[in-house]
């Protein structure tokens, strides 16, 4: 099995799952960057019992969030997306007005994270979404963003890239899911088999498993088993 980008690499592609939640009273990291004060002021406990997170650490110093914003995720995680050498965060930011979006954050020696780059909020308070991982999904050495949109209630795959300074959608697809509400793991992630990193979620009604891959033809989806092989299914089983 060829390494994953390093995020995989770190042990959190493990036992099926990608993403641990963290315990309440802890703060989640990926390196030297983490998210901090945990406040309750969305109440959304789609992760369940995780807190939500009203500031982000990095290297140079702390970004807090508006009022009416919080970080909904599990733990940043770093990615060098534009290939300058630096890593930035990526990270799930909910509105309490427009629900979540997928921001990547840089991470500056000196000074708070900045953002650098974000998708559009889905457009209603209490829509998420949940990341698949981030990996070179086409080959083509720049790494792309999966995640799942809403998942609990009829989920898209969506795929984005970092390109000048902005996330461009490479890939939508509907009929996906890789959460259930309360859960404070996200199932699934990122695999590479041999041929190349591939995503590894569930069908919409949680009764299969899919795996979707890059291919001369563009992104394709097959089915891999009954929900029940999603472990194995992840581990190249």
């Amino acid at each position: 099995m060829r390494a994953l980008h390093r995020f995989a690499r770190r042990g959190l592609l493990t036992a099926g799952v990608l993403l641990a939640g963290p315990a309440a009273a802890e703060a989640p990291c990926d390196g030297a960057v983490c998210f901090a004060e945990p406040v309750a002021r969305y109440g959304h406990a789609v992760l369940g019992d995780t807190p939500e997170w009203a500031a982000l650490d990095g290297p140079g110093g702390r970004f807090v969030l508006p009022e009416h914003r919080v970080f909904e995720d599990l733990v940043p995680r770093l990615a060098d997306l534009d290939g300058d050498g630096r890593d930035e965060a990526v990270v799930v930011e909910s509105d309490t007005r427009q629900g979540a979006r997928l921001s990547v954050y840089a991470l500056p020696e000196e000074g708070a994270p900045e953002l650098l780059a974000a998708t559009p909020f889905i457009g209603r308070s209490f829509r998420w979404l949940a990341p698949v991982g981030i990996a070179d999904l086409d080959a083509d050495g720049r790494l792309e963003i999966a995640y799942v949109e809403t998942p609990h209630i009829g989920g898209t795959l969506r795929i984005w890239t970092l390109r000048e300074g902005a996330l461009l959608q490479e890939y939508a697809a509907p009929g996906f899911s890789n959460h259930r509400i309360g859960q404070d793991f996200i199932p699934g992630g990122i695999r590479d088999c041999g041929p190349g990193p591939e995503m590894v979620t569930v069908d919409a009604g949680w009764s299969r498993v899919l795996v979707t891959r890059w291919t001369p033809r563009g992104y394709e989806t097959e089915d891999a088993g009954p929900v029940d092989d999603l472990v194995r299914v992840l581990a190249c089983g």
